[in-house]
């Protein structure tokens, strides 16, 4: 893991603030935790997202590192639906 490889994910986290996003997260132990949310804000080390809970009315934040991104312990996926 180097220095650029970060950078190169953080401006790929800066550009799609505002959009929809799919976390999928690893919870350890074979388990993982898959929801949808929009990312809010890029921070130098951690990103942060807001995740909707279908059942409950309120949302949750939840922030995750760059570095949990290049080791794949939580994966992004674009959702095609507009920017909220």
């Amino acid at each position: 893991m180097q220095k650029s490889d970060i950078i190169n994910v953080r401006r790929a986290v800066d550009a799609n603030i505002g959009r929809r996003v799919r976390v999928r997260a690893n919870k350890g132990r074979h388990k993982f935790a898959i929801a949808e949310g929009v990312i809010t804000k890029s921070y130098p080390s951690i990103f942060t997202v807001r995740l909707f809970d279908d059942g409950d009315l309120s949302d949750r934040m939840v922030s995750y590192s760059y570095t949990d991104v290049l080791t794949k312990d939580v994966q992004l996926v674009i959702c095609e639906s507009q920017p909220i």
